[in-house]
């Protein structure tokens, strides 16, 4: 517990040293004395006082009285009275240093073993505990004679796997988005000028971060391994126009100034619109909100800094070392000067050096431009189609975290005796050690701290089941259940992949009533009606059984006619039954209890009632003063808010918490409760039910935010409502990829659609960015957004298959760890903007077309009648303008 970032260090098998003194009391009486005569030596002896000051010769001496104990032969050596003189304890009683009794046990694979459950502070970094305490381990096993110290968990190799793996597919991505910018440039200089953003864009995050306390685990290393693919989407824009700048023979400032400044609208809206939409997080609390806000700040940082890199840094290195393409002697174009000439240029250069891509493109879009309603009706029937697959996916609420570990609780009746559930325990650690896939079973039973960690408890033993690392981490717990059969019952047994943060896949139903049989009645009958579900693998209930107890009634007249009080008597029975702490020592510098033990203890319930009591009329047996007979002892009795209430879990046999939820909610609904009982759902239902209605407010916040983003940006109510067009079709790359791979919907998956309703909107401003500034410079509304489409369709593509391509690894899950909540994410993003980017470039031109064409014939209809106004007169000298 000294090192640092430790919190608490449990202990489990373990047992203290105490000092016994078991008293002969045959002895004793023989001296004319009884066990209470030894009682109280400890605080007659031993103690240390203050006898104020002492003036001596000129000094003030403090005066101390009396002298602490602090060896075992000193207790042995302590006086007792008696009329014969002073006696040796140690001529009466055994003085000896013993252990104090087991209340826990600890197996590692069926060997007795002391186990340390070590839990780091809130603050501290997990890496660095652990590496802290793997560094101390040889040190102490020197201490202990040569004591073997193993590390059983520790998740510690499991988040630097992740980071690992994290930063391999991240690098990963980061290659692929370069190689995708490399094909459509087809310039190494310009594909190293777009790529220096991602490395300063992450280096300025890692500033960010830095600043405001967040450091890099796996939530964070997965927000940056995310944005790889977007951030470098603002310096493909830049470098492409900056491109197409340097064909007009402008000086190298004017090109890359002009080039700049036509573009900058455009990916200051775009980028804006991706880091805004994380905003509403704050809307998100529990564990999902308390999860995602640092992935989402790194995210927002990392976007924010690729803009500032695109805008500034970007044009510099282009300046320096791009290339004019008319440079090795063909003429470069002339720079157009008037309105006539600009147009001109924009026609022409809109079909100059067309790439396939732009060519197919175009004639795809006069296709579609010229079959209006049929794309829409198209368009209709594909939202149609992802609206009736979202019943078909299947929905969890954080995924796999299990860690490569299995948590097993097996309850046990109330007073089995713990010889009794360790032999259990083994039993259960041999069945759970030959299944495929285990490597380590550990075992907590009793009181120990650590049972009370992992859920156990007196009448509880937990397991925590360590699997191999090619283990199948998904079938580990119907495997350990399967192997478990036979040996203990399935209602006795909880079995789960053990989550690294604090929660379970139980879906739990919490029965409140006034009245504690008739809780107990409903919660039987929810648990028997739970049973018969097929998605239900395992049913428990919290419902206690009467605990049995020895109950002595004291007959108080017949205590009274020997001369005992009710207290006395049962002060005499409490030390002939078990050990009466009487003081405390420290001996070699080690704090420990000094107990008066009994001499004979009564081994059965029968020898209790036989036990011997001396009185005043003789020695009596305990049954002519007592009543001794077994009982129910009082259940434990849990209460919210002064009700009264029970739990039942039901363990889902799959990964689709979602089904799960339902069919437990529908079967709940249909059972008729006793009156007064209330019965809801809770647990992981709970959590999913209340983050997913959070997370779908956010994203419908989002989708508010991004609009009031465009209507600054283009200053229009209608042209940014066209723009949200393409966010309901992210949905069907989403849900189709999502159905293909089996993954279920989560709340990372929905953080993906959060981020993708910024992205996708960012390749429809830059469509329709182009295409407004086209019809600004005269250009007639159709022919503008033919060829402002077909301009910007490559760096539209360019984009989002780099940042596919970027997030391909992660998606994939290429090294197998990259952790739960990047994949879900990953997968959600590529899909919805594989699907997205192709239904923007088709149907948003449909839909804008279609809306922008009768505005157009209106606007011309009204230049025409305002033309005819105007009379037809010439001036007069007094009218003419001056020269």
């Amino acid at each position: 517990e000294r090192v640092d970032g430790v919190g608490t260090a449990a202990v489990a098998g373990a047992a203290g040293p105490r000092v016994s003194i078991t008293p002969d009391d045959a002895a004793l009486a023989g001296l004319g004395l009884t066990r209470a005569a030894v009682a109280p030596l400890l605080v007659s002896h031993g103690i240390v006082t203050s006898g104020g000051l002492l003036e001596d010769d000129g000094r003030s001496l403090a005066v101390q009285l009396g002298s602490r104990i602090g060896t075992l032969e000193e207790i042995a050596a302590l006086p007792l009275v008696t009329e014969q003189g002073p006696v040796a304890l140690e001529d009466v009683a055994d003085v000896e240093l013993t252990s104090d009794p087991l209340t826990s046990y600890a197996l590692v694979d069926g060997v007795r073993a002391l186990t340390l459950n070590i839990t780091k502070l809130p603050d501290a970094n997990t890496v660095e505990v652990s590496q802290a305490v793997r560094d101390l381990l040889p040190g102490l096993a020197a201490q202990l004679d040569g004591a073997q110290l193993d590390v059983l968990v520790d998740q510690a190799p499991y988040i630097s796997e992740s980071i690992s793996s994290l930063a391999i597919e991240g690098g990963l991505g980061l290659v692929f988005a370069v190689v995708v910018i490399l094909l459509f440039l087809r310039s190494a200089r310009a594909t190293l000028v777009t790529a220096i953003s991602i490395p300063l864009s992450i280096l300025v995050a890692f500033v960010g971060m830095n600043a405001t306390g967040y450091t890099l685990n796996i939530l964070t290393l997965g927000g940056l391994t995310i944005a790889i693919g977007r951030i470098v989407d603002d310096s493909i824009v830049v470098i492409e126009n900056v491109e197409r700048h340097f064909e007009y023979g402008k000086t190298r400032t004017r090109t890359i100034v002009d080039a700049v400044r036509e573009v900058a609208g455009a990916i200051t809206a775009s980028t804006v619109t991706t880091v805004v939409v994380f905003l509403p997080i704050a809307l998100v609390g529990g564990l999902a909100g308390q999860l995602f806000a640092p992935f989402a700040f790194t995210v927002a940082i990392a976007m924010g800094a690729s803009l500032l890199v695109a805008l500034t840094i970007v044009p510099v290195l282009a300046y320096w070392f791009l290339a004019r393409k008319h440079a090795g002697g063909a003429a470069p174009r002339p720079e157009p000067t008037t309105h006539d000439e600009r147009l001109a240029e924009l026609r022409a250069s809109s079909k100059q050096d067309e790439a396939a891509l732009q060519r197919t493109y175009r004639r795809t879009l006069g296709w579609v431009l010229g079959h209006r309603w049929i794309t829409l009706g198209i368009a209709a029937a594909v939202l149609v189609g992802t609206v009736a697959m979202v019943p078909l996916l299947k929905t969890n609420f954080l995924g796999d975290m299990s860690q490569g570990t299995v948590g097993v609780t097996q309850s046990v009746a109330p007073g089995t005796a713990l010889d009794a559930q360790l032999e259990k325990a083994e039993e259960v650690s041999a069945a759970i050690g030959g299944v495929e896939g285990v490597e380590l079973v550990q075992a907590t039973l009793g009181s120990s701290e650590i049972s009370l960690v992992l859920g156990g408890g007196s009448e509880a033993i937990s397991y925590s089941v360590v699997l191999a690392a090619d283990a199948d981490a998904a079938a580990a717990p119907d495997a350990i259940r399967a192997a478990l059969d036979g040996i203990v019952p399935a209602d006795e047994l909880s079995i789960s992949a053990a989550g690294g943060m604090g929660f379970s896949n139980d879906v739990e139903i919490l029965v409140t009533g006034p009245e504690q049989d008739a809780i107990d009645e409903a919660t039987q009958q929810i648990a028997d009606a739970m049973a018969a579900l097929p998605e239900a693998v395992q049913v428990s209930t919290s419902l206690s059984e009467a605990r049995p107890t020895l109950q002595v009634s004291i007959d108080r007249e017949a205590a009274a006619a020997v001369g005992f009080s009710e207290v006395q008597l049962s002060q005499i029975l409490a030390g002939a039954l078990t050990p009466q702490q009487i003081g405390q020592v420290t001996l070699d510098e080690t704090s420990m209890g000094v107990f008066l033990a009994p001499t004979d203890p009564p081994g059965s319930v029968d020898a209790l009632r036989s036990l011997p009591v001396p009185t005043a009329a003789g020695v009596m047996p305990l049954s002519e003063l007592a009543e001794v007979e077994i009982v129910d002892g009082p259940v434990a009795v849990s209460t919210i808010d002064t009700r009264r209430n029970a739990n039942v879990s039901v363990t889902p046999g799959s990964d689709d918490i979602g089904q799960a939820s339902t069919a437990v909610r529908t079967t709940l609904d249909a059972l008729t409760l006793p009156q007064g009982v209330q019965a809801e759902i809770g647990g992981i239902t709970a959590e999913q039910d209340e983050a997913f209605a959070q997370l779908g407010l956010a994203i419908l916040a989002a989708i508010l935010i991004v609009y009031v983003v465009m209507v600054a940006t283009f200053r229009s109510l209608l042209h940014p409502f066209l723009l949200l067009v393409s966010i309901p079709f992210a949905a069907t790359g989403s849900i189709l990829l999502q159905l293909a791979t089996g993954i279920p919907l989560g709340v990372a998956s929905l953080i993906g659609v959060l981020m993708l309703v910024g992205i996708v909107v960012t390749n429809a401003i830059v469509l329709i960015d182009l295409v407004k500034q086209y019809r600004e410079a005269g250009l007639p509304m159709d022919e503008a957004l033919r060829l402002g489409a077909t301009r910007r369709v490559r760096p539209v593509v360019m984009t989002a298959l780099a940042a596919i391509l970027a997030m391909a690894p992660m998606a994939i899950g290429v090294t197998g760890h990259s952790g739960f909540i990047s994949q879900p994410l990953a997968l959600v993003v590529v899909g919805g903007l594989f699907s997205s980017t192709v239904m923007t470039l088709v149907v948003l031109p449909t839909i804008y077309h279609l809306v922008e064409t009768p505005r157009e014939r209106r606007a011309q209809l009204r230049a025409a009648r305002d033309e005819a106004r105007v009379p037809d007169v010439a001036p007069t000298p007094e009218e003419s303008p001056a020269p």
